[in-house]
């Protein structure tokens, strides 16, 4: 590709960076990108289990209330608060997610950047926007301050 005429600076490639490690670098960004997506659903279950234990716990007090001693007693004592895996609530599994993969993932990417570019982020997506954008046409500037 090596398309550079309108790319900023913060997204232009260092001077000899060859064009399969642009192409490398942004798909290991893009392998960043469908885990941050991945963790964005983990944090999805674990509000959603939490909010279903909370109105879990309302059912068992309407029962409780209904006359529905038995039932609501089993319920409190089988269902509410028990752990979704062995051992654990589900803000430990996020927990060790974001500790264990998460964070080591974003910080090799980083790094990988930081000793193959100097940190520049998202080249390779620079780099096909120009290639792909319209020139001289409007919405189709290279940065919000092209004129």
């Amino acid at each position: 590709m090596t398309v550079t005429t309108s790319v900023d600076d913060a997204h232009r490639r260092p001077a000899g960076t060859p064009d399969i490690t642009i192409k490398a670098l942004g798909k290991l960004s893009e392998a960043l990108e469908v885990v941050d997506n991945a963790r964005g659903q983990l944090y999805s279950f674990h509000r959603l289990t939490g909010k279903a234990d909370l109105a879990l716990g309302e059912a068992v007090d309407l029962l409780r209330e209904a006359g529905h001693t038995a039932i609501a007693d089993r319920l409190e004592k089988v269902m509410v608060g028990r752990n979704v895996i062995e051992g654990r609530w589900t803000f430990q599994i996020v927990e060790d997610y974001d500790d264990n993969y998460y964070a080591a993932f974003a910080a090799e990417e980083k790094k990988a950047r930081d000793e193959l570019v100097a940190g520049k982020r998202h080249i390779f997506e620079a780099e096909m926007k120009e290639d792909r954008r319209t020139h001289s046409k409007r919405h189709h500037e290279a940065t919000p301050h092209e004129s």
